[in-house]
């Protein structure tokens, strides 16, 4: 949580001068646009890793982390475990 407090002082930083420096307004707008955008993939990676089952891997959290980087749609499906079969029931 404390890199999430880092990257949005970084972005409120950047809008301050933005405000000051009407030259590179909108350069310093862009560049606390991206600050933010770090800051939410940050947070999200931070309640996924929250809610993840415990018995999942330190490289899987990776996974995850580097896919919500990416910007891709990350869907996550429950583990499945082994299924029983019934009397009489055709698969």
């Amino acid at each position: 949580m404390e890199k999430v407090r880092r990257l949005r002082a970084m972005g409120s930083l950047c809008r301050q001068q933005a405000a000051y420096n009407g030259m590179n307004k909108w350069k310093l707008l862009a560049e606390a646009e991206y600050w933010e955008h770090l800051a939410e993939i940050e947070l999200s990676a931070y309640f996924q890793e929250c809610n993840v089952d415990s018995s999942t891997s330190s490289h899987d959290l990776a996974v995850v982390r580097k896919l919500l980087q990416s910007g891709d749609e990350v869907t996550l499906k429950p583990k499945v475990g082994p299924t029983r079969q019934t009397s009489g029931a055709l698969q």
